[in-house]
């Protein structure tokens, strides 16, 4: 598909890198000559030096002939401009990229005027994931599909950990409750893991199941599912705010720790019932007064990397603490993976994923739309939920007859709004959603998956 991207920050940078690796044409617009050169000779794509609020910028870039345009620079009125010409002008897909929260109420009013296909909120959405993750904080990470029905749900295996040493079939027989053992990550390797399959203390393992059987499940392994019941927070920015509204909203007292003195005054008026401090996170002595030693959960939200994975390790050395980090840069990921970090959330990779899993949809034409897609093991692997089509190539054949690809697991039926974890003799109907997590890129269709 023809694609047009409007802003070349880390997020325009990073669609561009993940879009044209699944083959797509794609052409850049940012107003910086520099940044511009920069993503076009990395990715070998077509660049316009131009403002987006620019018509006939937009015009140079292909408007006309575009399938789908993508607008995400820095400013919120810019990117609905650009998306406002685009359906005037053209009949392509609009994505844009909208994040003061100002417009939060009106987000849908604001679609449906400006007929966007889709708008995003990475803050907001940053902030959901981190909320779900609190809400079960033995879990490093925690995936929904089936709008929530169904969790894919990654925790690591620790020394005194039940699961230690034993492969699967013991699991299964011992302490198994309705879940599924889908992948598990060693040492930045990704294994689709057998019955004899031995699991190890350092393993992130990743499994699926209902969200009422994961407390059971982590009881009969001996790992604690407390509730969180306080948070502390460094740094008082978007997420932040987002965050604090979702924590308030189910009991769970918020502090916030923010130095700059005008926003802390605006977070103490829009959050009345959430606890600001004015100081500096950085500060272990102002950490220290202010219960870091207590606390059931440390976020790091600062606006700095580094100063999020310090705190983070900081928090981590002297708290038992949920430690949850966010880093707005993913080129260090690698390295970031090998620190002894709790989760690491990444809003960039949070949007891209989301625009993934709508450019895949609207390219498929048989109806076997990709429903769902997460980034797993530093973007290596991908776990997908696929709704069946009336003529998708999958159905009637039992699953130990179909020829899947290699690194590739079928750990989940959706059937009539009732989740099964499917078996060799398991068959897929049309109307049915299923989960799929693969090494496998670029999977647009069910039939992909298939050899």
């Amino acid at each position: 598909m023809k694609i047009i991207i409007v802003g070349c920050g880390k997020t325009g940078t990073s669609l561009t890198a993940s879009l044209t690796a699944e083959g797509h044409d794609v052409t850049v617009l940012d107003y910086n000559p520099d940044r511009l050169k920069e993503v076009c000779n990395r990715n070998d794509v077509m660049g316009i030096n131009g403002d987006g609020m620019n018509y006939s910028a937009l015009l140079d870039a292909g408007l006309e002939d575009a399938d789908v345009l993508i607008s995400v620079t820095g400013s919120d009125e810019q990117n609905l401009l650009c998306s406002l010409f685009a359906k005037k002008k053209s009949n392509c897909s609009t994505i844009a990229r909208v994040r003061n929260p100002i417009y939060l109420t009106e987000m849908n009013f604001i679609r449906e005027q400006i007929g966007l296909s889709l708008i995003i909120n990475p803050e907001l959405v940053a902030a959901t994931e981190i909320a779900r993750i609190l809400r079960f904080p033995s879990a490093i990470d925690i995936n929904p599909f089936a709008k929530g029905k169904v969790e894919l749900l990654t925790f690591k295996i620790t020394e005194d950990s039940l699961l230690n040493g034993k492969n699967l079939i013991y699991v299964r027989n011992k302490v198994e409750n309705e879940v599924l053992f889908c992948s598990v990550e060693r040492n930045g390797e990704f294994f689709i893991p057998s019955g004899n399959f031995e699991l190890k203390a350092g393993d992130k393992a990743s499994i699926i199941t209902l969200p009422k059987k994961e407390h059971g499940f982590f009881k009969k392994i001996g790992i604690g599912t407390r509730r969180i019941k306080n948070v502390m927070i460094a740094g008082g920015g978007t997420i932040a705010y987002y965050l604090a509204r979702q924590l308030l909203d189910v009991g769970i007292s918020v502090k916030i720790i923010e130095k700059n003195e005008a926003r802390a005054n605006e977070l103490a008026e829009k959050l009345p019932n959430a606890l600001i401090i004015l100081g500096d996170a950085s500060d272990k002595n102002l950490l220290f007064e202010e219960g870091l030693d207590s606390t059931d959960a440390f976020v790091a939200l600062t606006g700095i990397d580094e100063e999020n994975v310090l705190l983070s390790l900081y928090a981590k050395e002297i708290t038992g603490a949920k430690i949850i980090t966010k880093i707005d840069r993913n080129s260090f990921n690698e390295l970031i993976a090998k620190l002894d970090l709790d989760t690491v959330i990444y809003p960039c990779d949070i949007t891209t994923e989301l625009i993934l899993q709508y450019v895949r949809t609207k390219q498929n034409a048989m109806g076997n739309n990709v429903e769902n897609l997460y980034k797993l093991v530093e973007d290596k692997v991908e776990a997908l939920e696929f709704k069946i089509g009336k003529n998708a190539p999958v159905i009637g054949i039992p699953l130990q007859q179909m020829e899947l690809k290699e690194n590739l697991i079928i750990c989940g039926i959706i059937h009539g709004g009732k989740f099964t974890i499917p078996n060799g003799d398991s068959v897929i109907s049309s109307g049915d959603r299923i989960i799929v997590v693969t090494s496998q890129k670029m999977l647009n269709d069910v039939g992909d998956i298939l050899k």
